[in-house]
């Protein structure tokens, strides 16, 4: 009998799972009695293998996968369970004592394996596992596993960015990685798994990882940030998600490739641009035109591997110098001046600013403030604090990028070295003496000043809306117009319904701490328990996507109503232990931590131990 050997196709490191508790549990539920097992389909490298490993780990599981060398041997991924010369009867009769099947890969499969995995879905006891990648074709036998209701399906999506930040936080890096970096990655890889671990094992390996000064949050050394500046590392997997333009031989097609990677976007009616071959390309999905005729490749992983494959001499012809990026940059520069006046700072698009920092190129410290100011608006602060950093280092200590730093470290509770950052310079203006965590008297010297016109940017600009997130909406009475005025009112008149309005338009607004802000202060404002726990829901979720937000409304996202025996375990769970881990410590079953943290979140109003760190106060809590 032939044995077929497959090693375990990903994240073979011990990275930290992070960002599928529910799917966990969905798929630990599947196994459980008088359930038959379910079907996880998604897009190659969203994470599929790593979940089923997971679900299934300190169990005894038979595993099999389909490859694509043999799918056209019988029976090639049950080798090591059956024999290859069984009939489909004997194959199953040889299963009868497995118990939990997982199955890698189905799509893979020999059409026996195939039609062995569908009889053991319709009358077997082994409880199934299957594993298939979408967009590509799968054995019918396979495929009628969930279209003929034999088994669930759940489909997974890639990792979102905030679960791809989480994870490359838990330690995946090997380094603490500074947020430029991580959005970096997140921007090459779009949640793809096994891309992400290809280029973060290159990146380390090959040394390409510098410390970034001033970055250092205690006394290990070990607890400086890395940043990662320069070409992408073309390794095996990086050439593989990319081959559709590395291969590319077209007559002009890979010219116009090349040519937008080193200058996109680019207008598509430019004379040195082959629209013959822009036309191939479009209907190949490989470069995309915008509304406003400009042509830019279709992924960002694109780019950057043709700038690094293309040979010397090409990329000095092709390449754009830094200075000549300045009208660009001043463009994106103006246009997110722009978007802070009109008190919008939804997320937009700003590569060319991207483009300087991922070449290791200086960037403005003009520029540098207005991008970080943007992101701290937004309540992005780590990044706020690392385009600061960009600017501070570009430009000798500039005061605007020094002021940005200043007001995203205060934001996230650090006001002593906040203070140090300014050189013991306080914070606020008029009657707001405590630190301000959106505006102060200086926060209008950051970017371009708003226009005359512009009265609602008031708020932004001046220490009237930071007296409403601080509480004294009283001390910004007819100071403030719109949503901020909105805000100002609802919390004078202590009414709950209307701070959840206000919030909402905050968020929509892409205000997401303010929001966040906005929804803690009404969880105190309503009267019905059911509106206060949905206030308290939503301020922790808008909350965990601030980066470490640290301000006073948020403080008052309080425990509630908990037992000593709940508040224990939340606040264990809150530290990151697993449910075995609490349940180790405090001599309980698993099944029992389990229930309490459900009821927990219940009367807290959470959805899972991730919105944990907003609802307990820990000196050490880190956000995810």
């Amino acid at each position: 009998m032939t044995t077929w050997e497959r090693d375990a196709k990903t994240l073979q490191m011990p990275w930290p799972f992070t960002g599928r508790e529910d799917e966990l549990e969905l798929v630990r539920g599947a196994l459980t009695a008088g359930r038959h097992g379910i079907v996880i389909t998604g897009p190659a490298g969203c994470g599929k293998t790593r979940l089923v490993t997971e679900a299934v780990r300190g169990s005894d599981c038979a595993r099999v996968a389909g490859t694509p060398e043999t799918r056209r041997i019988r029976f090639a991924a049950f080798a090591h369970l059956v024999p290859e010369t069984a009939s489909l009867h004997g194959a199953f009769q040889h299963l009868t004592g497995v118990r939990l099947l997982f199955v890698d890969d189905a799509h893979l499969l020999d059409d026996a394996s195939a039609a062995l995995v569908h009889q053991l879905a319709v009358h077997g006891r082994t409880r199934l596992l299957v594993v298939t990648t979408d967009g590509t074709p799968a054995p019918g036998a396979i495929s009628r596993l969930w279209t003929g209701e034999l088994l669930p399906r759940l489909t997974l999506e890639l990792l979102p960015r905030e679960e791809t930040a989480h994870l490359l936080a838990g330690g995946a890096a090997g380094a603490a990685l500074e947020p430029l970096t991580v959005n970096r990655l997140y921007r090459l890889c779009q949640g793809d798994l096994r891309l992400l671990r290809d280029l973060v094992d290159a990146v380390r390996e090959r040394g390409l990882l510098t410390r970034v000064p001033d970055t250092d949050s205690g006394s290990d050394s070990d607890s400086h940030e890395w940043a990662w500046r320069g070409p992408v590392p073309v390794t095996t997997t990086v050439r593989e998600r990319t081959a559709q333009v590395l291969d590319r031989t077209g007559l002009g097609e890979r010219e116009t490739l090349e040519r937008l990677a080193f200058a996109e976007p680019l207008p598509v009616d430019l004379e040195e641009l082959d629209l013959r071959a822009l036309e191939h390309l479009e209907a190949d999905c490989l470069v995309r035109v915008d509304d406003q005729g400009a042509v830019r490749l279709a992924h960002p992983l694109h780019g950057p591997v043709l700038r690094a494959a293309a040979g010397r001499l090409r990329a000095r012809r092709l390449s754009r110098t830094a200075d000549l990026c300045g009208p660009a940059l001043d463009a994106e520069r103006a246009a997110l001046t722009r978007r802070i006046e009109r008190a919008d700072v939804r997320a937009t698009p700003a590569p060319v600013g991207e483009w300087l920092v991922a070449e290791g190129v200086p960037v403005p410290a003009r520029y540098a403030a207005v991008r970080a100011r943007f992101a701290r608006l937004r309540g992005e602060l780590r990044e706020a604090a690392a385009w600061a950093r960009e600017g501070l280092r570009a430009g000798g200590g500039d005061p605007s990028c020094r002021l940005e730093l200043a007001l995203a470290t205060a934001q996230s509770g650090d006001t002593t070295t906040a203070h140090q950052i300014l050189g013991g310079r306080p914070y606020g203006g008029g009657a707001v003496t405590r630190p301000a965590a959106a505006g102060s008297d200086a926060d209008g010297a950051v970017g371009e000043p708003a226009g005359d016109g512009c009265r609602a940017v008031e708020a932004l600009t001046g220490d009237a809306y930071d007296a409403v997130r601080l509480g004294t909406p009283e001390l910004a009475e007819g100071r403030l117009t719109g949503v901020f005025a909105a805000h100002a009112d609802a919390l004078a008149q202590g009414d709950g319904a209307a701070l959840d309005r206000v919030a909402e338009q905050l968020e929509k607004r892409g205000f997401l701490l303010f929001a966040a802000e906005a929804h803690a202060q009404a969880v105190r404002a309503h009267r019905d328990p059911r509106a206060a726990r949905t206030a308290r829901t939503r301020a922790v979720a808008l909350a965990r996507r601030c980066q470490g937000a640290r301000t006073p409304a948020l403080s008052g996202l309080v425990l509630g109503e908990l037992t000593a025996r709940q508040r224990q375990i939340v606040t264990l769970a809150a530290t990151g232990l697993s449910n075995r881990q609490i349940a180790e410590k405090l001599t309980l079953s698993v099944r029992t931590v389990g229930n309490h943290l459900y009821s927990a979140y219940a009367r807290l109003g959470a959805g899972d131990r991730r919105a944990l760190p907003w609802l307990v106060e820990l000196p050490d809590a880190q956000s995810a």
